[in-house]
């Protein structure tokens, strides 16, 4: 059997009106190749040029990837990671040369084009140790501040805001109320709000909003919970698919409304794809609720190292609540091992999760932490992990994953507010998606994470491009 190199690839069509009359007057046209293969180490390499021609109805020999760009999907919101502490602290231990040029690689103009930043609202896992932006016991919030942040996060939020520009689309979760508002007095291993401090704690995340947006970051959403059902060693709180309602409905939703901030956009749950369909038929079962929230958020932990993980919930998902978008809000590879940052599987877990998530109607996608350092960390309760870009603290030097390229053949090129179109695949081995561009330019993702080399035909409208996809490979054709 050939050696595993895996395949993506992603096409560009600008198209005037629709498809056919696009190739009545285009035939012939060429397409630009960027290539990414393990194998020969080739990292987002322009490979030239490839052309598209007439293609009579495909065979059943010919692999093929068939696009339609008259059935048009869910419109992307966009693309990125969070900033958390561990993330903004391992930044500012870099030499200042080393800071510029992990910003430029995310958010700068020959970056990945990410446009969207996640961050935490007070402490998480990957932060440097367990805080909250108030006084124990202080019930009326009065000496809310975020000086915490100041340090670290705030500034690095900062660049890649100034970076990004208008697309610019940031969001906080909490992971953990102040161990004196919850059930176990405890900001780690789970425990409930306690019922006497709902509404405090809905006030805690105006506050938030307000310190942020008072320092120039405009808040776009939030969600209510990061993991509610995971009593996890580290900052975790739990509520019920009935709790969240509760809370989004008697308290969070309406606090938000009245401080002016009904723009917010809310979204619940924020956890495994397992239980993604019970917990928003049973959350927004409620109209009242329902009103509130603007999305429905989770996370791959479920399954995150097979290969048959649960994308159809997120399609049920997404029928039973057409107006809800879906986000996808954190994954990542667990259990870092320095020794492991050049596996080209890193990048095959990103690409197999994006592809099937925007199938499956994703509209945002973001990644968990875009730095670590060399422990995978820093991390306070030992959970380290794997990011896109690692950095060595101690000697400057920093890594690019395959994490990082196989998100950027994606992000680089598909563009906020793009529309999902219609795209299907006749091999197993060949995982696709399509996006249109405001702009008209015509964007297909192919990923091939078989054992096998397969020469395929990306098909639009009776014309065609003959394309290589390697075993283990990444690329991005432009037309």
């Amino acid at each position: 059997m050939k050696k595993l190199i895996v395949s993506c690839f992603v096409i560009g069509v600008a198209f005037n009106a629709n498809a056919q009359d696009y190739w009545k007057k285009n035939a012939g046209k060429s397409a630009k190749v960027i290539f990414t293969h393990s194998k020969t180490n080739e990292k987002m390499v322009d490979k030239g040029a490839v052309k598209f021609e007439k293609m009579p109805q495909p065979k059943e020999t010919d692999a093929c990837i068939f696009v339609d760009p008259d059935f048009k999907y869910q419109k992307l919101i966009g693309i990125g990671g969070a900033i958390t502490d561990a993330s903004a602290e391992t930044l500012y231990k870099l030499p200042k040369n080393k800071q510029k040029e992990i910003l430029e690689a995310y958010y700068g103009k020959n970056g990945l084009g990410y446009t969207v930043v996640r961050t935490n609202m007070n402490s998480c896992d990957f932060s440097s140790d367990s805080y909250t932006y108030v006084q124990d016991n202080d019930n009326t919030l009065k000496t809310f501040n975020v000086a915490h942040d100041e340090k670290f996060k705030i500034p690095m939020i900062k660049e890649a805001q100034k970076m990004i520009g208008k697309d610019f689309t940031f969001y906080f979760s909490p992971w953990s109320p102040p161990a004196w508002m919850k059930s176990n007095k405890n900001m780690l291993k789970g425990g409930r709000l306690e019922n006497g401090f709902y509404q405090t704690w809905a006030d805690y995340y105006i506050k938030f909003i307000k310190e942020y947006e008072k320092r120039g970051i405009n808040v776009w959403g939030l969600t209510v919970q990061n993991e509610p059902m995971a009593t996890q060693t580290w900052e975790s709180c739990i509520y019920t698919a009935e709790e969240e309602g509760e809370f989004l409905k008697n308290n969070l939703g309406p606090t938000l409304w009245k401080n002016g901030y009904k723009d917010k956009k809310v979204m619940i749950w924020d956890h495994n794809r397992d239980l993604i369909y019970q917990r928003a038929t049973t959350t927004l079962s409620d109209p009242e609720t329902s009103k509130y929230a603007s999305g429905i958020g989770y996370h791959w932990y479920e399954t995150w190292n097979n290969k048959t993980q649960l994308f159809d919930n997120l399609s049920e998902t997404q029928r039973a609540f057409p107006d809800k978008f879906l986000a996808f809000t954190e994954g990542c590879k667990e259990q870092f091992d320095m020794s492991a940052i050049y596996d080209v599987k890193l990048g095959e877990l990103y690409g197999r999760n994006m592809l099937n998530d925007f199938n499956k109607g994703t509209a945002l996608w973001t990644d968990w932490n875009v730095l670590l350092d060399e422990t995978g960390g820093p991390n306070h309760v030992g959970n380290f992990c794997f990011a896109p870009i690692i950095a060595d603290t101690k000697t400057g030097e920093v890594h690019y994953t395959y994490e990082y390229y196989y998100i950027g053949h994606v992000s680089k090129f598909i563009k906020p507010n793009a529309r999902r179109i219609g795209t299907s695949s006749n091999r197993a081995a060949l995982t696709s998606t399509s996006f249109m561009n405001e702009d008209g330019q015509l964007v297909t993702v192919i990923m091939n994470d078989s054992e096998t080399d397969i020469d395929t035909n990306l098909w639009i409208e009776g014309m065609a491009a003959k394309l290589t996809a390697p075993a283990h490979s990444i690329q991005t054709v432009i037309l």
